[in-house]
């Protein structure tokens, strides 16, 4: 399927929004990502994980490390604290809203 600029079609979240923490992890080496859709990140640091791609692109999840937000390898993060057990499927291109 033609993707676009996005990674995978489907993705994991703890809630319809995604806005709530999945996990938090500590780099388990530095990362620099290939442009702005990535996070960057120095080993040790705390990562918080929003969602996860499923489907083609399974190795990047999205999170946020201080105030910036992108995609990183999921395998440079040792999961440390999880936050939910539940993962709902969604859409990537979805955006659910409540009429607000």
């Amino acid at each position: 399927p033609d993707l676009g600029r996005r990674f995978a079609e489907r993705k994991r979240c703890a809630d319809l929004e995604c806005s709530m923490l999945m996990c938090r992890g500590k780099a388990m080496r530095d990362f620099k990502g290939p442009d702005c859709r990535f996070v960057n990140f120095k080993k040790g640091e705390a990562v918080y994980v929003y969602y996860k791609l499923i489907g083609e692109s399974t190795e990047l999840w999205a999170g946020s490390v201080g105030s910036d937000f992108g995609y990183f390898p999921k395998d440079l993060l040792e999961i440390n604290h999880n936050y939910s057990n539940e993962e709902l499927e969604l859409p990537t291109d979805v955006s659910l809203t409540w009429g607000f």
